[in-house]
């Protein structure tokens, strides 16, 4: 039976010494990377880790990260992939929840998941970077022989990445061999020519993120290409690598591409293997796009896409590409854009409009979606997954929660995302997660957290915040708090002490009146 792990043996087949994985100075071919994976999946056999287990890969962008994937897939299991900023308490929920039985963690991190073990199902956990107390060096774990793949129906459930709702509790998305298998081929189709083995595919973005994981390396790993996994984003350093490298192909979120403009030397830089960019994660600014194209003569192109469609949904081609907009969906993928009664909003003639200038509530809507890319449901959340989608005339639409209006030739355009979410740099920041956090501090007696403008991030988080009485914390003081318990990207940039929140009648705070966000925003 067919599945991404199959098609990469195939590709393995095929090129065998070619570049598989290209990381500080050192070549890894299809050969030995497929090798490596054999040995893992026969550690996890050999550790009773097989067919539907869960394994947490918790690790910065390493060749590891891309054995230990390919490795459970390999032995019949579900990928769990697991942020390498996240701290105790944000991982015990994913561990938990889950029910993994292995955790595949950097050396550094290994503390953060001995911390919480006793509110797990984990049973081994393997460390990279050095030997460390209460963990297996990655080198010993794997086993002298390997293991040949284990078969998986197309509906049984590959990977299993963690999104934030709109409470700020992770849910976990069930995303199957089906999904990723096809999300990756069709990806891989959308440059000109589609992806080739003799692309350079730089991984700048993070591989427990969906976007990294199945349009970047599985990208790769599917068309005999050569990966260059980078574990932190350097604008510098990156530049290097796409300079020196002849990098051919290379996806990121809008914040980098205004860190590559806006380097001292952005100018002196020439890209010239590079034919295919793309840029998602969240809107990209049209003078970041406009200032890119102009300096580097490359095409910028925008995409659209979500955990929970394993990810990408639409994006602009050569063929059809439309500046300001996420593109037209991928073939096999459809969309449009419904009011709350799921009533079809009608198309414009042509975007991209003046927003400032349109009534925008006659003529957006919500995007839903479907296609062979949108995920089984939310793991262990019948509720959720029910209210994720509607049935109409057959077809499943999921609901993206992200605003949008589109045109006659099916370009569609996002003018807003779901209520209250903050967007920075490509991560999707709950502000609830964040505030129930700031009320454990005790000098905390009230808190609200939301997105304001930020010329890097897109937004960055702030936190308006009521003082206990005779409190004496400082806003730094805040920020350090929450750096030492929440991911980095998280944590308020901007902390701001308020003598009280507005707040309605019913107790909630108008968060549009301290954001200065319009009231029907």
């Amino acid at each position: 039976m067919a599945s991404l792990i199959t098609d990469v043996a195939e590709t393995v087949e095929s090129t065998p010494d070619s570049p598989a994985i290209v990381f500080d100075g050192s070549e890894q071919t299809y050969r030995q990377f497929w090798h490596r994976t054999g040995q893992f999946a026969q550690a996890l056999a050999d550790h009773g880790i097989g067919e539907g287990d869960r394994v947490g890969i918790y690790l910065p962008n390493l060749p590891q990260f891309v054995t230990a994937f390919y490795g459970t897939l390999r032995a019949g299991g579900i990928v769990v992939p697991m942020n390498p900023q996240y701290k105790a308490r944000e991982i015990s929920h994913l561990l938990g929840d889950s029910g993994a039985k292995a955790v595949i963690s950097l050396a550094d991190n290994v503390p953060e998941v001995v911390e919480v073990l006793s509110e797990t199902d984990v049973e081994e956990v393997v460390s990279v970077g050095g030997a460390v107390d209460g963990a297996t060096a990655f080198k010993n774990f794997l086993a002298d022989e390997t293991l040949d793949v284990v078969e998986r129906a197309d509906d049984d459930v590959a990977v299993q990445p963690y999104t934030s709702g709109t409470t700020g509790t992770p849910k976990g998305v069930l995303l199957t061999h089906r999904n990723i298998r096809w999300t990756t081929n069709a990806n891989a189709n959308v440059p000109h020519g589609g992806f080739q083995s003799s692309d350079r595919l730089v991984g700048t973005l993070p591989l427990f993120h969906i976007y990294g994981m199945s349009v970047v390396m599985n990208g790769a790993m599917y068309s005999g290409g050569a990966y260059y996994p980078i574990p932190e984003w350097n604008a510098s350093a990156v530049m290097d690598v796409l300079e020196e490298d002849a990098i051919t192909i290379m996806f990121g979120v809008p914040a980098m591409f205004n860190d590559m403009i806006n380097q001292p030397d952005a100018d002196t830089y020439e890209f010239e293997a590079l034919r295919f960019v793309n840029s998602g994660g969240s809107s990209l600014p049209l003078e970041v796009l406009e200032r890119f194209e102009k300096l580097y003569d490359i095409e910028l192109y925008e995409g659209y896409g979500l955990t929970e469609t394993s990810p990408v949904t639409h994006a602009n081609r050569g063929s059809a590409r439309r500046k300001g907009s996420i593109g037209t969906p991928l073939d096999g993928v459809d969309a449009k854009v419904v009011t709350e009664l799921f009533e079809t909003v009608p198309r414009i003639e042509e975007g991209p409009i003046d927003e400032d200038e349109a009534e925008l509530h006659e003529i957006t809507g919500e995007l839903v979606v479907s296609g062979p890319n949108v995920m089984k449901g939310y793991y262990g959340l019948p509720k959720a997954t029910e209210e994720a989608f509607t049935e109409e005339d057959g077809t499943t639409w999921f609901h993206t929660g992200d605003i949008c209006y589109w045109d006659e030739d099916d370009f569609f355009y996002v003018v807003d995302r779901e209520k209250h979410m903050i967007v920075t740099g490509g991560y999707n920041v709950y502000p609830r997660e964040i505030e129930e956090l700031l009320f454990e501090h005790e000098a905390v007696a009230d808190a609200a957290v939301v997105g304001v403008p930020d010329e890097r991030r897109g937004e960055t988080v702030k936190a308006f915040i009521v003082p206990m009485p005779d409190a004496t914390a400082e806003p730094e003081d805040i920020k350090e708090y929450c750096l030492e318990h929440i991911a980095a990207y998280k944590h308020p940039r901007e902390v701001e002490f308020v003598e009280e929140l507005p707040r309605t009648t019913t107790g909630k705070v108008q968060k549009f009146k301290i954001s200065g966000e319009d009231a029907d925003g």
